[in-house]
């Protein structure tokens, strides 16, 4: 199995879809534990991705593609994450860039990691309304919503966020987290959120941390 799993980690680093798609099938077939696939393999993989361009070995087009090809991977262990293992759920997490702003790479990779660490990701993409952030969370029961603005244009929308939770008597029962290129830890005490995530590494370990 180490070797399956080192065959997963370096699909993702690669970018090749069709091999992490068949790897993931291959799993299944083998009846590997899922989780340990996810996270021994395939998320490792996407962590090396994310550490190689944090590095500049590898640039946005290769950061991306890693990005896919995990995404196609999850594609195929998804189902047997919900129907064998849901009891391994960390929580729910409702996860958008705010209404302004087109930048999707940062946020998609970030929902790909909290998916792939045991999190019901819901993606509700770029330019998202700051109410449907919260409509969402709270028809899908969630314990985190995750705000991305890649520009400073956009930032305030993160603490619209936080007013609307408040605004529906939700704040103490949802957190926020927040990240992006301009934002910090000081920008996310300033407006009150529960916490910050300067990539996707760190959001997995907050979301753990708080939902814990």
């Amino acid at each position: 199995m180490k070797e399956h799993l080192e065959q997963c980690m370096q699909a993702i680093v690669d970018g090749d879809s069709p091999k992490a798609a068949e790897l993931a099938k291959a799993s299944l077939d083998k009846g590997y534990p899922v989780l340990e696939v996810i996270e021994k393999g395939f998320a490792r993989g996407i962590r090396e991705v994310g550490r190689l361009w944090e590095e500049g070995e590898l640039f946005l087009p290769e950061l991306v593609i890693g990005a896919e090809a995990m995404k196609k991977a999850m594609e195929v262990l998804r189902p047997a994450l919900e129907a064998g293992e849901a009891a391994e759920k960390l929580g729910r997490v409702v996860i958008g860039t705010i209404e302004g702003d087109i930048h999707d790479i940062g946020k998609t990779l970030v929902a790909t990691m909290l998916s792939a660490n045991g999190f019901e990701v819901t993606d509700l993409g770029a330019d998202v309304p700051v109410k449907r952030f919260v409509d969402e969370a709270e028809k899908t029961g969630a314990d985190w919503i995750a705000v991305s603005a890649l520009l400073t244009t956009t930032m305030p929308g993160q603490k619209r966020v936080i007013d609307e939770l408040a605004s529906r008597s939700l704040r103490g029962k949802i957190r926020v987290m927040v990240g992006g290129a301009p934002c910090s830890k000081e920008w996310a005490a300033e407006i009150g959120a529960d916490g910050y995530a300067g990539d996707a590494v760190a959001a997995v370990a907050l979301a753990r941390q708080k939902t814990a």
